[in-house]
């Protein structure tokens, strides 16, 4: 339930007014390939989130100082690139933060926290530094420990309370090989 809950947030406050618009939009939209959508250019971006039907993002970048040196009690910060309006950033709101898009931290050694969305605590994320000694989210895909690297979530139509969601696309890197690992969900339960 809470589940939908997070989608049905992420429908409404990423989208425009015609969101969910009449079908013959909806169907063009989805038909937009996913490699299609920008790719944040931040300098300490951990990972990011997109879905349609449009192409806003949430970027959860590295929390640092103007010298580089970590926020420890706040090590992510996420936020809005609005591409539709000239990739321009916004803050998220506090319900965004506290119901849909928001990251708990929970520091667990030296340079090691757990990070759980607020939306959906199941799947733990964990912040570390990684073999090349940078900050990376690591989170299990297709059975393997990877680096997070993007989330992508297909919606096709729906209401603004229960939109239909066809997957989950979670997209890594396999540290061990360098290789790119992909797992779709389509059972949210």
């Amino acid at each position: 339930m809470r589940f939908l809950l997070i989608v049905s947030l992420f429908a409404f406050f990423a989208t425009t007014n015609n969101a969910f618009a009449d079908k013959n939009k909806r169907e063009n939209v989805a038909a937009m390939a996913v490699d299609t959508f920008p790719v944040p250019r931040v300098p300490n971006l951990l990972f990011y989130i997109q879905r349609d039907p449009n192409t806003n993002t949430i970027c959860y970048e590295l929390n640092v100082d103007n010298k580089g040196k970590l926020n420890e009690e706040n090590p992510v910060h996420p936020y809005w690139i609005l591409y539709p309006t000239g990739g321009a950033r916004k803050e998220l709101n506090y319900l965004q933060r506290k119901f849909a898009y928001g990251i708990t931290v929970k520091k667990s050694g030296k340079d090691f926290y757990q990070l759980k969305s607020v939306a959906y605590a199941k799947t733990p994320l964990y912040l570390r530094k990684g073999t090349n000694n940078k900050y990376q989210v690591f989170m299990q895909i297709n059975q393997k420990q990877c680096v997070l690297t993007k989330i992508f979530v297909r919606i096709d139509g729906g209401t603004f309370w229960v939109p239909n969601v066809k997957y989950i696309e979670v997209t890594g890197t396999d540290p061990s090989n360098g290789k790119t690992v992909v797992e779709r969900i389509t059972k949210f339960s």
